[in-house]
């Protein structure tokens, strides 16, 4: 087991809670975050939410919780050779989703588009609603009254914020999050452990759907290098188990690079405490300029030949109109809202209903958005309002 160093985010000397609590007999305070997260309804409903193919036309597509878990496997993973805490980098990597509406970036380009004069659609912002406010489990407070060191890893996991969506400007009037700061090593850990996963699953997935071969993989001079030595080293082997096999070494190159060129970082700076990285003047977790430049092929790759695909494109068109139709329907008759929804509206049009009405969509999963679209725009069954 490695030795916890002495630059991580040690659960002692945590900040605590908002809403005071005792603690667990057997669970540390990052491990009851871990728990409280994987236990909510907002994580649940992950597994009907797109990452990038909607998760309907195909089993084995990536959905945003299969996503977050692949994430949280490959921080911890980094973590623990790190010697960071690996528990606070698995909430920090199962919960940076939470926030993202049905249809993947589509349905956050829409609902922002919807909002434009309700303060708009973040969803890293409606992460912090989400383990704040918006998830009710609890009967002393409401949200998951999350540490203070997991919060912090959510809002301000790529760095400082120095333009904070009003959601976060707000919240962090009442719990001070040190927004101009940067955030400990586990939350940068996560932030490029996604990076990690969603490069390389979303060209599985782009493969699987038949929208990249093997042919285009190799016009990437990575690729076109690891898949020479797969060929050499199985012979007689299809293009699909080349790719599976190409996936996985990348997942490992990159994970090496990162553990490699971090602790270069942190031999520069020599951090005694987990607050000399919070200080620093930039992010110490990192990639070689190697594997920045690789990253940066890679998604250039995906975003032309991938996302922005004519079956992809096909779907956003279609996705935005029903998200935008659902909206324009609530917002102009809030009676048609579930009874305890339309309890917090006040009158149509207003900020309050609209951020309500915003809260709503953004919960649905892929299919609930679609059946809800039916709902309201099929005359036989406006009725249904409970």
């Amino acid at each position: 087991m490695t030795k916890k160093a002495v630059f991580s985010t040690s659960f002692e000397n945590s900040k605590g809670r908002l809403y005071n609590e005792n603690e667990s007999e057997n669970r540390n305070p990052f491990q009851r975050d871990r728990d409280r997260v994987i236990h909510s309804d907002s994580f649940r409903l992950l597994k009907h939410k797109t990452q990038v193919f909607l998760a309907h036309t195909e089993d084995y597509y990536r959905t945003r919780l299969t996503h977050s878990l692949e994430v949280s496997q490959i921080s911890r993973a980094v973590s623990r050779r790190l010697g960071l805490d690996e528990d606070l980098a698995e909430v920090l990597a199962l919960s940076h989703d939470l926030g993202h509406p049905p249809f993947a970036h589509s349905g956050e380009e829409i609902l922002n588009r919807c909002m434009k004069d309700y303060d708009g659609f973040d969803h890293n912002a409606q992460t912090l609603r989400i383990i704040t406010s918006l998830e009710e489990n609890y009967p002393l407070f409401k949200g998951l009254n999350l540490t203070w060191e997991t919060l912090e890893g959510v809002v301000k996991h790529n760095g400082p914020l120095l333009n904070p969506h009003k959601v976060i400007k707000e919240y962090n009037k009442m719990h001070d999050l040190e927004l101009n700061t940067f955030p400990g090593l586990e939350a940068q850990i996560a932030s490029l452990s996604d990076d990690i996963a969603y490069n390389n699953h979303d060209i599985d997935d782009g493969f699987r759907a038949g929208i990249i071969s093997l042919s285009d993989l190799k016009k990437i001079e990575l690729f076109s290098e690891i898949i020479k030595e797969i060929n050499l080293e199985f012979k007689n082997i299809d293009d699909y188990m080349i790719v599976k096999e190409l996936i996985r070494r990348l997942i490992g190159l990159m994970i090496n690079d990162l553990i490699s060129n971090t602790k270069k970082n942190i031999d520069k700076i020599k951090p005694s405490n987990p607050e000399q990285i919070r200080s620093h003047n930039g992010l110490v977790a990192g990639f070689s300029d190697f594997f920045i430049s690789q990253d940066s092929q890679i998604r250039k790759f995906l975003r032309s030949r991938v996302y922005h695909h004519s079956i992809i494109e096909k779907e956003r068109v279609r996705s935005k109109r029903i998200i935008e139709d659902i909206f324009s329907k609530l917002i102009k008759d809030i009676d048609l809202l579930p009874i305890k929804l339309r309890e917090k509206c006040d009158i149509p049009y207003s900020k309050i209903s609209a951020r309500v009405i915003c809260d709503y969509i953004a919960s649905m999963t892929d299919r609930s958005v679609v059946e809800n679209h039916a709902r309201l725009y099929d005359k036989n069954l406006l009725d249904h309002r409970g």
